[in-house]
């Protein structure tokens, strides 16, 4: 009797946890959507209007996903960045008072996932 209430203890807490990663999952999509994804793309590729406005650097490529390390994108996400590089003026708005640390680390961990 204990083995079988066991299983259907590590049954339920296994589809919990599945669910809360799903839902973690979606909540950074919809942040990465929202907050990157209008210059940066769906992709990481900066293929977009205003990603090619800007010259923004494709995130998939192993040469930025080594230089740029978790800091330097978080301070990034944090703080904003405005600079001219190859010309063209590149701009993003700081986002620490609209993403808690949890958030940013979540965007981080994400864009690690795009990597060619």
């Amino acid at each position: 009797m204990k083995t079988k209430l066991g299983l259907v203890l590590i049954a339920a807490a296994s589809l919990w946890a599945t669910t809360a990663v799903a839902e973690d999952d979606k909540a950074v999509a919809r942040t990465w959507k929202s907050k990157c994804g209008s210059c940066h793309g769906a992709d990481g590729k900066g293929d977009t209007k205003q990603g090619k406005k800007m010259g923004i650097a494709d995130m998939t490529t192993a040469a930025w996903q080594t230089e740029f390390t978790d800091a330097k994108v978080k301070e990034v996400i944090q703080k904003g960045l405005s600079r001219e590089k190859n010309g063209k003026q590149q701009d993003m708005d700081p986002l620490e008072k609209e993403l808690d640390a949890a958030q940013i680390d979540a965007l981080i961990k994400h864009l690690r996932t795009l990597k060619k």
